[in-house]
């Protein structure tokens, strides 16, 4: 193994949903795996464990030992030549390589299996329409939007606007619908002189109307789930398994929601009555689960959105609870989600993106 090392992999079953999820982000190989206090195997988690705990329980707080995998496949020191065919035979993109005395001695990836077991499984989407969310003006990047459109900002030497793009079409999306007002020739133009495969069609707003109220602007009939995201994000995720998720959860929304952790800057006090202190604590970190920007929504809820009127999509979020329809989400790592809106998160997506992370 390179750069990383076989403890990075390794955690107590006491470990948090936050701790794992930072964990598998470190790792960037989307498992970890759990021992004991002898340091023995007894499980593992994966990014989809954790999903799946989440969005039954809500809980950042959980341990692995509710939610891990206990039967772990795994070899033997003396089993160490066999670990390609095994994990081709198991589809499994990571085998620890364990020790007489069942504990982790080293953990074997295999690139090739991983790469082409992630190209095999990747979903077809090709009926799914995108809508984007393209008519702001970015005001949080002034100056950059003083000369170009927010979508048409490069992260590296590519729009963010192509990147979003880029990445449905690895599912085979070809539909794509986006609303535009701020210097939308210039947006139009760009596409125009691109010449992709994918279909564009635009949404021009005489007014702002927020991240849901173009949506009524679109004439075309949609009669299956529709994705909505807004064009300065990226998510790194299976759209196919989310779209999956959505169908499968009777939710009317699906936001896609990623951990956010925020360090307080100052040390925090505690306290009872008359102003005696408990207990301090220095820059605490705190994890909620953010709305990324991205949504899946059901053809139908779109005729709840008001005509003419300035209107949210967590407006809508909000107006589909109050009517007793389902709104879910899909967790996905910190890591999994940029956001380009601020220059600190532009510049962090820019980093990942030359170090390869899409």
């Amino acid at each position: 193994m390179s750069k990383l090392e076989t403890k990075d992999f390794l955690a107590t079953a006491d470990v948090t949903v936050v701790d794992a999820m930072k964990r598998l982000d470190k790792t960037a190989k989307g498992v970890i795996f759990i021992i004991d206090s002898n340091k023995t195997l007894i499980g593992s988690v994966s990014d989809g464990d954790i999903r799946r705990w989440v969005i039954k329980t809500g809980d950042l707080m959980g341990q692995a030992r509710s939610f891990m995998h206990e039967k772990t496949k795994c070899l033997t020191e003396k089993e160490r030549d066999k670990a390609e065919s095994y994990m081709k035979t198991h589809h499994i993109r990571v085998v620890p390589i364990l020790n007489e005395e069942r504990k982790v001695i080293d953990i074997i990836f295999d690139t090739d299996v991983m790469s082409r077991t992630a190209k095999k499984e990747k979903g077809d989407l090709s009926t799914t329409s995108v809508i984007i969310m393209a008519g702001g003006k970015g005001t949080r990047l002034y100056p950059y939007t003083k000369i170009l459109p927010k979508p048409l900002i490069p992260i590296g030497d590519v729009p963010i606007i192509e990147r979003i793009i880029d990445k449905f079409c690895e599912y085979n999306i070809v539909d794509f619908h986006m609303t535009v007002n701020y210097k939308k020739a210039m947006i139009k133009s760009y596409f125009t002189d691109l010449e992709p495969k994918y279909n564009v069609s635009y949404v021009e707003e005489d007014k702002p109307l927020g991240t849901a109220g173009s949506i009524r602007l679109i004439h075309k009939k949609f009669h299956s789930p529709v994705i909505v995201t807004n064009c300065d994000i990226l998510v790194n995720a299976d759209y196919a398994n989310i779209m999956k998720h959505h169908k499968k959860s009777g939710n009317a929304m699906t936001i896609v929601s990623a951990l956010k952790n925020v360090i307080v800057p100052y040390g925090v006090l505690r306290s009872k009555e008359d102003g005696i202190i408990t207990s301090m604590e220095e820059k605490p970190s705190l994890s909620y689960l953010v709305n990324t920007g991205m949504y899946v929504i059901n053809p139908e809820i779109i005729e709840m959105i008001q005509e003419d009127t300035y209107f949210h999509m967590p407006d809508l979020a909000d107006k589909l609870m109050k009517v007793k329809l389902q709104v879910g989400m899909y967790p996905i790592s910190e890591d999994s989600f940029f956001d380009m809106g601020e220059f600190e998160e532009m510049h962090r997506m820019e980093e990942k993106l030359n170090q390869g992370v899409e």
